[in-house]
């Protein structure tokens, strides 16, 4: 896979590390580059985790050389390919190293993908074994996009952790340290910020604006990080909200924002499958969402939340005053959201799945003492 960081793949591989079957698998993870605590998590759990430094290009020789050689030494039964980088790496030396079983998994919703990328996936596409796509969006580009063959593509919904209890002293301390009032109603969103195109917190923060303008006692916390905050801060200074929008940067303890947040939305332009707002629906929270991608699939409209079209500022806005307003409606998205994710987005779940395929193709395969 690319680089280990904080994102929902590198949970979904420590996801792994806690709960695949340790008497039926031993897990090495292979990546570009490592960043943040996750890396450490997985190599606490005894998960070797490998990297091997930037791919130059989609078929970087020299790289490719790095994996075959643990491909020699540690004779893998299965190699599962995650991000653009990692299915290059699984479905090329898969094939080359003659691994008897080889899967991608596709973990976007890739709207922007050139041509030239969507060729490069559909070729690793008919060099594995499996497709896998995390939410019915990331499926439906495997089957009608790349014209995978439907029998080979699986759906497996991304799982998440259960969050972390939070006590009541942890909660008063946070909101007292980013001067949230006993009456406030906290909007909050969480998410890398590393291109507007993507998360749009641009509109999120327009949306805001105009509850601010009826002066609505609430408040916005945008958790994340990356080149595009500058942007964002710069945006909350001109539309004068200072005072009501909290920058808490990027935090490797989201629990305990979820705790703090009485409302949560992501209005991106796209998105694979919105691993937060599962998270959120985790923590009881309704959602507002903008209708794209796998989050279409996630939110229920209406019932756990509410979904809008993407861009309409609007919109986002009236959905956002009409759970501030009802307190009552806000607990019964909530819980109706927490039933649903507790269904459909646990990493037990998850782990669960991607067991049985490995199965499926070990006895299709017939691979022996495994």
């Amino acid at each position: 896979m690319d680089t280990v960081g904080s994102g929902g793949v590198e949970r979904r591989r420590l996801s792994m590390a806690k709960l695949l079957d340790k008497s039926r698998f031993e897990l090495k993870i292979i990546c570009t580059n490592t960043k943040g605590g996750i890396a450490d998590e997985i190599r606490a759990l005894g998960v070797e985790v490998i990297v091997i430094g930037d791919l130059n290009s989609p078929f970087d020789y020299k790289q490719f050389q790095k994996v075959n050689r643990i491909i020699t030494e540690f004779k893998p039964h299965i190699i599962h390919g995650a991000v653009f980088e990692g299915v290059t790496m699984a479905a090329i030396c898969g094939f080359v190293m003659r691994v008897p079983v080889v899967i991608i998994e596709e973990t976007s919703d890739p709207q922007n993908r050139s041509w030239k990328g969507n060729m490069l996936m559909k070729f690793f596409g008919m060099l594995s074994d499996k497709a896998i796509g995390v939410s019915p969006a990331a499926t439906e580009y495997l089957i009608h996009t790349l014209k995978i063959k439907a029998e080979k593509v699986q759906l497996i919904l991304n799982g998440i952790a259960a969050p972390r209890k939070v006590s009541t002293e942890e909660i008063t301390f946070l909101k007292e340290s980013l001067g949230i009032g006993v009456s406030n109603i906290v909007i909050g969103s969480i998410g890398r910020m590393r291109d507007d195109n993507h998360k749009r917190f641009s509109d999120l923060i327009a949306a805001f604006a105009l509850l601010v303008q009826k002066k609505l006692p609430v408040k916005l916390v945008l958790v994340g990080d990356g080149q595009e905050r500058e942007r964002y801060e710069k945006q909350v200074a001109d539309l004068q909200l200072n005072d009501y929008v909290i920058f808490a940067g990027y935090q490797s303890d989201v629990a305990l924002y979820y705790s703090i947040f009485n409302i949560f939305s992501l209005v991106s332009a796209y998105e694979a499958f919105g691993l937060v707002l599962a998270e959120a629906m985790l923590s009881k929270l309704p959602v507002v969402a903008t209708k794209v991608g796998g989050m279409q699939y996630i939110v229920d409209d209406n019932v756990t939340g509410y979904l809008v079209e993407k861009f309409d500022i609007d919109a986002i806005a009236m959905k956002l005053e009409v759970l501030y307003e009802n307190e009552q409606l806000r607990n019964e998205m909530g819980i109706a959201g927490y039933e649903k994710a507790i269904r459909n987005y646990t990493e037990e779940r998850y782990v669960q799945k991607v067991e049985e395929i490995y199965f499926e193709l070990i006895k299709k395969n017939k691979i022996n003492n495994v």
